[in-house]
């Protein structure tokens, strides 16, 4: 595909269905990392809080290999959406980078208590370098984050 015709298709991420996001990921998903920058450029140009959030859900299992899918995470941390901020702490949580705990700190004053907790679960994945923890907050060990294949084992 030609950069024109990636950013074409995450443009189609934008759809109002659900079915149609989907579609949209299909033909986008075999371009594996390739694109992840196309995604964080898309990222200030989305309106709708739905299209964002789904930005930043395609970019999660990139996030350790890619500085653009972190970066994104970054940006999410500030969208005036809680699903968005909530998907960028995971991003940020599933990364285990360490510099990540700024932006998620700033968000423990957050007026929206779900972005607090969230933001304390990415703190705590990050620190003790387990994304599992993002998921399983009660650090139960029976919820798993499996976004690879490697991720199966806690």
């Amino acid at each position: 595909m030609t950069p024109a015709q990636i950013r074409e298709g995450v443009d189609k991420l934008q759809a109002k269905t659900v079915n149609g996001e989907e579609e949209a990921w299909a033909v986008l998903k075999p371009l594996g990392i390739e694109v992840v920058p196309y995604l964080l450029e898309a990222f200030p140009r989305f309106r709708r809080w739905q299209a964002r959030t789904s930005l930043m859900y395609h970019a999660i299992r990139y996030a350790r290999r890619s500085n653009e899918a972190f970066q994104l995470g970054l940006l999410g941390t500030k969208d005036k959406s809680t699903l968005v901020r909530y998907r960028a702490c995971g991003l940020l949580a599933y990364s285990l980078r360490k510099d990540a705990l700024t932006s998620l700190q700033q968000l423990l004053t957050h007026s929206d208590q779900r972005t607090v907790q969230d933001a304390v679960a990415a703190i705590d994945a990050i620190e003790r370098q387990n994304h599992h923890l993002f998921i399983d907050r009660n650090h139960s060990g029976q919820s798993l984050w499996v976004v690879s294949d490697e991720d199966g084992d806690a």
